[in-house]
């Protein structure tokens, strides 16, 4: 047995689904407006997770130019029936009381793909989940409602999926109404023993967040809530370190132990509750207890800050991971771009072997042309340093490292010019749509080559610069980490913090910015 500390993948990495086959697990998890779309982990032993595959990688799959932020991916659901894997999703368009949210079913015989082009499902909601049902396959997800004073929320649809046909076939149904913690979404199906049980996410996904469990002897129900229900909630209990728990799924185990994946967030700061690694993913152990109701083993529903693997396996080590940019091979899987891949005539690793290069699109406001490739921040305390070259000849000419969470909250540390002091290092900044530049420009002069640099120690943020790339000179004062999390944004906020490499060029014209290295590195 091995223990290991939740999350057990960290950084942005929400409404996971767990799936086993043989002796392989793996983990789903929405990415929203980021593409490639869906993050697929693998793991052996439950405790060490890789990055394998990221599923929807062509424009054929996921579209989601001018998606708003926030929106995109929503909810994954991987499956497996014995021949083909199954991956359902959410492509939302609009994020207000009018949702729009569509539904696809994508396959593949291998979990890395490729995956195929999707089958539409619906549109009546969110949050899909596929469930194999012996030879039958059914569709399950929650409902939406925009009519005055109805429930947003409007229940659990159920409708089959025939496959031959590539559709959903028969009259949807509203299996369950949700209980009295409201916000219900998320379902999971699942068949054990004479019970057909039914996982919701409910309490909305915040510190109110919790999984509650109900069950029936038919499929169409009727569904009984579990007693105690939920089976897990951090909700009235700001003293526990995994906050926000909630938006499970179920596993099986090789020795017939049981385990949920589950949703959760680690707030930091005095005065703010405020989660910059986003929502992350946790493990808990389950039994079924005497009346067949699952239960947490730690004896209640307070997610445990500790998983107990039934494998021997080391505990991951803190990533220490430098990327450089070959031609004659892809970016690292740990990059996404922002809502469509970028083009070649975005980005290129072949123009200058040994360099990625960024051609200057659109500012760090569009919802539609951006030249910016990110990964998540994963540990509170990190380091990320990227050398760049570019040349700008107009303040309107930009290239950087960004600290960002989506187009209206971000820190940009820039190489830019200045029509006085020529090339130029400065920070601009959005806060909920407010634009800032705190700190006094610094002329650099002809320097050619310039290394960035972030450090974020919890709840602050630093920025510095080098022209070796060996002492760096701090810029500015620290800065307000908190800002770059979900529970500072105003409106949607559903992501988490990324360290991003971009260039904008708002003559149109595009200039280029040249990477020759990222690093990310974590300090605890």
């Amino acid at each position: 047995m091995t223990e290991v500390k939740n999350p057990v993948l960290r950084g942005f990495n929400p409404d996971p689904s767990i799936l086993r086959v043989d002796d392989d697990f793996y983990i789903a998890t929405s990415t929203f407006e980021w593409f490639p779309g869906v993050q697929i982990h693998h793991s052996r032993d439950l405790v060490n997770w890789k990055l394998i595959a990221r599923p929807l990688d062509r424009v054929s799959q996921l579209d989601m130019l001018g998606c708003d932020n926030s929106a995109g991916i929503w909810a994954p659901c991987l499956s497996y029936d014995g021949r083909l894997f199954y991956l359902v999703y959410t492509i939302v368009h609009t994020t207000g009381r009018l949702k729009d949210t569509h539904n696809y079913v994508v396959t593949s015989p291998s979990v890395t793909g490729p995956w195929s082009d999707p089958v539409f499902l619906h549109s009546y909601g969110f949050d899909p989940s596929l469930f194999h049902d012996g030879s039958r396959k059914w569709v399950v997800s929650m409902t939406t409602e925009f009519r005055k004073d109805m429930n947003r929320f409007g229940g659990i649809i159920l409708q089959e999926y025939d496959t031959v046909q590539k559709k959903c076939i028969g009259k949807p149904e509203n299996i369950f109404r949700g209980t009295a913690l409201g916000l219900t979404e998320g379902p999971h199906l699942y068949h054990i023993g004479r019970w057909y049980y039914l996982f919701c996410a409910e309490g909305g996904t915040s510190y109110n967040h919790a999984e509650s469990v109900m069950r029936s002897e038919n499929i169409h129900g009727p569904y009984e809530i579990m007693p105690g229900n939920p089976l897990v909630t951090s909700k009235d209990r700001p003293e526990l370190a995994i906050q926000k728990a909630g938006h499970a799924s179920l596993v099986q185990l090789q020795n017939d132990e049981w385990a949920i994946a589950h949703l959760c967030g680690r707030p930091v700061g005095d005065e703010k509750r405020c989660c910059i690694l986003g929502r992350e993913t946790s493990l808990q152990n389950v039994i079924f207890d005497k009346n067949e109701w699952p239960r947490l083993t730690n004896g209640s529903n307070n997610p445990s800050p500790v998983f107990k693997s039934p494998f021997t396996a080391e505990l991951p080590k803190p990533l220490n991971k430098l990327y450089t940019f070959s031609s004659d091979r892809k970016l690292d899987i740990d990059f996404q771009s922002l809502r469509i891949p970028l083009s070649e005539t975005m980005a290129s690793l072949t123009v200058r072997p040994g360099y990625l290069r960024l051609y200057g699109h659109e500012s760090m406001s569009s919802l539609f042309r951006q030249a910016l490739i990110g990964r998540r921040q994963q540990s509170f305390k990190c380091e990320v340093t990227a050398e760049i070259e570019f040349e700008p000849d107009w303040y309107k000419q930009t290239a950087g490292i960004a600290y960002y969470y989506n187009t209206k909250e971000y820190y940009y540390l820039r190489i830019s010019h200045d029509e006085k002091m020529g090339k130029i290092i400065c920070i601009y900044s959005c806060d909920n749509g407010d634009f800032d530049e705190p700190f006094d420009q610094i002329p650099i002069g002809e320097q050619k080559n310039i290394w960035l640099r972030i450090c974020t120690d919890y709840a602050k943020v630093v920025f510095s610069w080098s022209a070796d790339g060996e002492i760096f000179t701090q810029y500015g004062k620290p800065c307000d980490a908190t800002r770059i999390s979900d529970d500072h944004i105003t409106g949607s906020a559903f992501t988490g913090a990324f360290f991003a490499m971009c260039c904008q060029d708002l003559t149109g014209f595009r200039k280029a910015a040249d990477f020759k290295s990222f690093r990310y590195r974590e300090l605890e």
